[in-house]
């Protein structure tokens, strides 16, 4: 039976990578998608996620656009990550698919309410529209069979402050109120939270780019590396192709930039590939809190493993898993995806 999705994004360039891991993936159903301001401003998250509906050449979808700031904090995006549009160096038309008429917030609730106990909720940006749907609807952790949160960091460094992750510090409070809700939710039924204490070892390397492309039949061969023009372009003819790497080439240099390597951490797609197979992760149940209110600490996502707080656990912490094989199952879906949809012209 496919697995019903309801995706919150704020698509960047590894959103939109889930998103054509899920396009992909037999076993996924999208039911509706929500667009959070985050890496970009909400409208042209909407605007990139309608474009790679199309790219990925999706069924009708319900694309609804999300609040324009977090809930108690002015909004910051992050450009230099993912580019002026969230998309790196890539271009796409915009799309004739036109938005939802209900907003983020009733997409979670009606479709929860719609599906009880089947939707698995799958978050890869600031979780506003979340939060805002659990003021609507308190019952959600019930409703949902399942949530996979990108998000957080808990052992380990942050990526936008030294203690936090990006898409906690666009919206602390969001993330506060989603884990403070989800202490209701049945043992069977805590979020999954996918932190860059893993997400950071999910990279994304030039040979994976290649091995898609070899998987998608697309040519030319083009391999690239920091040595690259800013100004280059991919001329693959396998537009799925194309745009990945003129996408991901991106995010490679951004890597490079700041000494990481030439090399993408691919959270986005993990988190989707964990909701649709939760057996590629290992986890740890602890209870987890979101500091408000620390002057260097603001943001920082805290877990409790040892039940000091004396309060149950509200989360399952993903503290394992193996790159190689969500390497081999991102190539192998969304180059199959890309030559089914685009094959080769004789």
């Amino acid at each position: 039976m496919p697995q019903k999705i309801i995706l919150d994004v704020d698509t960047g360039i590894d959103d939109s990578l889930a998103m054509l891991y899920l396009l992909a993936s037999p076993e996924a159903e999208l039911l509706g998608i929500a667009a959070t301001a985050g890496n970009v401003p909400a409208a042209q998250v909407a605007a990139n996620t309608l474009a790679v509906l199309d790219l990925g050449r999706a069924p009708e979808i319900e694309v609804a656009l999300g609040a324009a700031e977090p809930l108690a904090v002015p909004l910051r995006t992050t450009e230099d990550t993912h580019g002026l549009q969230g998309l790196g160096y890539a271009v796409l038309p915009l799309s004739p698919r036109a938005l939802s008429a209900r907003s983020a917030a009733q997409l979670w609730v009606e479709l929860a309410r719609a599906h009880p106990g089947e939707a698995i909720g799958l978050c890869t940006g600031p979780l506003t529209n979340l939060a805002l749907a659990l003021r609507i609807e308190p019952e959600l952790p019930r409703l949902l069979r399942r949530l996979v949160i990108m998000g957080g960091a808990f052992n380990h460094p942050g990526n936008t402050t030294p203690t936090n992750e990006w898409n906690v510090h666009v919206d602390p409070e969001a993330a506060k109120e989603v884990f403070d809700a989800f202490s209701a939710a049945p043992p069977d039924r805590r979020p999954v939270v996918c932190a860059l204490d893993v997400t950071e070892t999910i990279e994304m390397r030039t040979e994976h780019l290649e091995q898609l492309a070899r998987a998608a039949g697309s040519t030319p061969h083009e391999p690239i590396g920091p040595a690259d023009l800013l100004e280059w372009r991919s001329a693959a003819t396998n537009p799925i192709v194309r745009y990945l790497t003129d996408a991901v080439r991106f995010y490679f240099d951004f890597h490079h930039q700041y000494e990481l390597g030439y090399l993408a951490h691919m959270h986005d797609p993990f988190a989707a590939a964990v909701a649709l197979d939760p057996a590629l992760a290992t986890t740890r149940p602890a209870t987890v809190d979101v500091e408000l209110t620390g002057t260097l600490t603001r943001a920082t996502t805290v877990a409790d493993w040892a039940g000091m707080w004396g309060r149950e656990p509200n989360a399952d912490i993903v503290i394992g898993a193996d790159p190689a094989l969500f390497f081999e199952r991102l190539v192998t879906r969304v180059g199959a995806l890309a030559r089914r949809l685009y094959p080769e012209q004789p």
